[in-house]
């Protein structure tokens, strides 16, 4: 039997943790929270599917993909989070739970960052928890999945 599996997207300038803004993003890079998120998601009975890209289409492209072959999504959409249509119109039509991260909190910094169109189709969003966010991500999708099962 196969596991369930979670999409964990992330957007433009992802790539650049542990060198972009450590002030504000931390020191701990992409590889090292897919790593964690590996690791947890296994200790919860789930496989991952772990991406980022800087190109908005490719990320619609990959939520899509998840709408057909994944049980949620896990995303940090980065400053498409703000301005991408396109990337919440694809969250709509996914039927999985959605799970909005961000590193930082968009709420304490410039005005612009405080409208998030991928909250619009998110069951829920983690915001200023740094990494750790993912995790919690984690364990919400979990969380959700056992309440359909009807078990905790």
């Amino acid at each position: 039997m196969t596991k369930p599996s979670i999409h964990i997207l992330n957007g433009p300038n992802l790539n650049l943790l542990g060198t972009r803004q450590p002030e504000i993003y931390g020191a701990t890079t992409l590889a090292d929270i897919e790593a964690s998120c590996r690791a947890h998601a296994e200790s919860l009975g789930f496989a991952i599917v772990f991406r980022q890209s800087n190109r908005e289409g490719e990320l619609v492209d990959w939520i899509q993909e998840a709408a057909r072959e994944s049980e949620g999504v896990i995303l940090n959409a980065g400053a498409y989070t703000h301005t991408s249509l396109a990337i919440m119109d694809a969250l709509l039509a996914c039927p999985h739970d959605i799970v909005e991260v961000h590193l930082s909190n968009p709420q304490r910094r410039e005005s612009y960052r405080h409208r998030s169109y991928v909250a619009a189709a998110s069951r829920g969003s983690i915001c200023g928890c740094g990494a750790r966010g993912y995790l919690l991500a984690l364990d919400a999708l979990d969380g959700w999945r056992k309440d359909r099962a009807g078990r905790s």
